[in-house]
Order: C-alpha cells, then structure tokens, then sequence
C-alpha cells in the first residue's frame, strides 16, 4: 500500500495531463470511438488481458492478476461526455463544438488509468484479481453498465467499487452512503389523440391540449397523495408539444416527463398511480391515449458491509490528502452504477472536487462545471487504499 500510494504521488502530474487531454477531445455516449482508442493504447504492452468493444458499445474491462491467489475485485470508471457547449473558463476547453465533459468521466477516467498502471507494476505482490471497467454511454439510456453485466466478464467478481467526483466539498472530502445513494430513474411519454377543430367551435372538436394541462396537474397529486413522505420521489414535465396555430384546436400533443425515486416500490406505486390517471384522462375527455413507460436505471445499492469497509479503510489511512471522510444525505441523480451493485456488492463513493476560492461552485452537467484538480490525486488514493486493503 505504501509503494502504491508513493507512485501515486509521483504520478499526480500524469493523472492532470491525461485528464486535461480528454477533457479537449469529448465524445458522445455510444460514439466514443476515439476515447476508447486512448484507453487502449494506454494498456498497450502492459502486463494485463485486455478485452475491448464489451457490451452494447466501447466497454473496456482490463485484467489485472496478481502474483498469489486471492479475491477478485473491480474497479470503474466511466468515460463519456455531454450534449453541451462548454462555458467554463479553462485553457484546455473542449474542441469538440456542443461536446463537454460536464460530469466528470475525464477525471473518472484519468485517475482510474493511472491508478492501474501502479496496480500492474505492484502486480506481483497482490493477492488476487483487479478487473479495471473503463464504461461507455453512462449518460444515456440504456447506459453502458448492464450490457457488461450481461456480457458475462464479471461473473467471478466478489466486490466492485466506483466514484464520482462531486462538487458537494472541497478536495479532500470523500462521502459515502450505505443502503440507497442514488435514486432510480424512469421515461415516459404521453401521446394524446383527440378532435381538431376551429377555434370558434369548441363543441365541434375535442381539445388535446385541455387533456394535457388537466393531466399535467393530476400527476402532481401521485408525490403529494400517493408516496410516503419518508422517501423521495419526484415527477418532471419535460416537454409539452402541443405547438399549433392560435385559432385552431390541437388534435394531438405530446408530452414528455422524468421520474426520480429512492426505491423500487416507490417506483411500483409512481407507475401504477400514472397509469390510472392515464385511463381516467380517456373517460374524462374522452380521448386516445398512447403511454410509453421506460425504467431508465435502478436506485443505486451500496452494500452495507462494503460501504463500512470504505469509510473504515480510509478513517484509518493517515494521508494528509484525504483530509475528512464522512456519511452525506442521498442523492437525486441516477447513476448506472446502480447494474453492477444489483448483481455484484458493491460501493459507490463520493469525491469532493469543488474549484478553490469558489463559494457556489457550477454542480454537475451545467457548462461551467469545472473541478479541483487535486480530486484527481483523492481519487486515486481512495480507491487504491480500498482494493490493496479489500484484497489483503
């Protein structure tokens, strides 16, 4: 552990560097063609198996077998960029117009690069395997993360272990969270077919959009009259499209909405409750209705057990780097994380990345987010601390 932490050290400069380079060249989920070509050359003549194109897109999963018998552990990282025009100030700004790495993947992805090239020179002394993950398309449904669980590379896995930079603290914090971190995520759409007509002669037609606006605003009763206070559940309208001309009635709108929730009964009663609303709306109005309901990504699992032993390791480790390690409140997001921990144990962790001398730094996705790079080097020591001492 201790020669691992030292490379790390020395090699701070290269996680920046590599960093710095995907941060420029950002590529869309599933068109990460020359990401990946990056990854792979990294791994290159290295003393590793290596398999590419794993799943549904550009998935790497590089094996790391050490030198005496043991557990086999993964470690992921994802590595897909945003649909947005980058507006932060930095000297290395994407060059890809209305491309950005607005979440973090370059730094999830230079840590985790240099972070296995240790692993790979200290090979020989571990006891066990390291599968690395570098995942595709974690932006975008149906996400990277369960065509490689399917795929079957890791079905001998025992524990795995991610983490995502967070502009919740500075450098130097790392949050955890046991039991649900992340919520769940769902798609619909809501097609409604009714009678068009002239503005003048309402009796004549049956309007689309007065269906909508009232289905609009029954949904809002599902979170209100429906779910436990005690969990998280919210229900977004994200588009309503019911453009048309002033004196015309509309014949057919689409509306589309988000859903967020902390767990999978949550999730049961959201669909059940919409679902009815959905009928109702054809005997209220009587119209057609087309609903199309999509589960994005699962609520987010860590392990219990796995999650105490990440906040204990790294309670215990001394680094003047990792300067507070503490439990945060859950969070709205979804990750598709969530795949691996629902077949495999697993901890999914938190790294402070806010920018020094901010004090509201821009959160995740919007296009002034930038980080601290000094979460690089937290990263890399935090989860090198958790597989050596995992594997031990």
């Amino acid at each position: 552990m201790k020669k691992l932490i030292t490379m790390l050290e020395e090699r701070y400069d290269e996680m920046i560097q590599i960093r710095r380079h995907l941060h420029q060249y950002p590529e869309l989920s599933f068109q990460e063609k020359n990401t990946a070509t990056y990854i792979e050359n990294f791994y290159q003549g290295k003393a590793v198996d290596m398999e590419t194109n794993v799943g549904n897109g550009y998935g790497i999963i590089v094996t790391i077998k050490g030198g005496k018998p043991g557990k086999t552990v993964a470690l992921r990282a994802d590595f897909d960029a945003l649909p947005i025009q980058e507006e932060a100030d930095v000297p290395f700004k994407s060059k890809n117009k209305g491309v950005m790495h607005a979440c973090g993947h370059d730094a999830h992805t230079a840590y985790l690069l240099v972070l296995a090239d240790c692993l790979i020179e200290l090979k020989d002394e571990l006891a066990g395997t390291i599968k690395i993950i570098h995942q595709h398309a974690e932006e975008l449904p149906p996400g990277g993360a369960k065509s490689i669980v399917d795929s079957g590379h890791l079905n001998d896995v025992e524990a795995i272990f991610g983490i995502h930079v967070l502009p919740i603290a500075p450098a130097g914090m790392v949050g955890y969270r046991s039991e649900y971190a992340f919520n769940g995520r769902s798609y619909f759409k809501l097609k409604i077919n009714a009678t068009g007509g002239h503005g003048s002669s309402p009796h004549k037609a049956n309007d689309a959009i007065v269906a909508g606006a009232h289905f609009v605003t029954a949904i809002q009763t599902i979170v209100s009259r429906r779910i436990d206070p005690n969990e998280i559940a919210v229900m977004t309208i994200g588009s309503f499209d019911g453009k048309g001309t002033f004196n015309v009635i509309k014949d057919s709108i689409e509306i589309e909405g988000d859903i967020r929730y902390s767990n999978y009964e949550t999730e049961q009663v959201i669909k059940k409750e919409l679902v009815r609303i959905v009928d109702g709306l054809e005997a209220m109005f009587g119209v057609d209705n087309q609903l199309t309901y999509k589960p994005d990504y699962p609520p987010l699992y860590n392990d219990p057990e796995l999650t105490d032993f990440v906040a204990n390791t790294l309670n215990q480790v001394n680094d003047q780097d990792i300067k507070a390690v503490r439990e945060i409140a859950r969070l709205s997001p979804s990750e598709d994380f969530a795949y691996y921990t629902e077949k495999i144990p697993g901890s999914y962790f938190f790294i402070g990345c806010s920018p020094k001398g901010v004090d509201q730094p821009y959160f995740n996705h919007h296009p002034k987010f930038d980080i601290d790079e000094n979460a690089l080097l937290v990263a890399a020591k935090s989860v090198g601390y958790v597989v050596t001492n995992y594997l031990s």
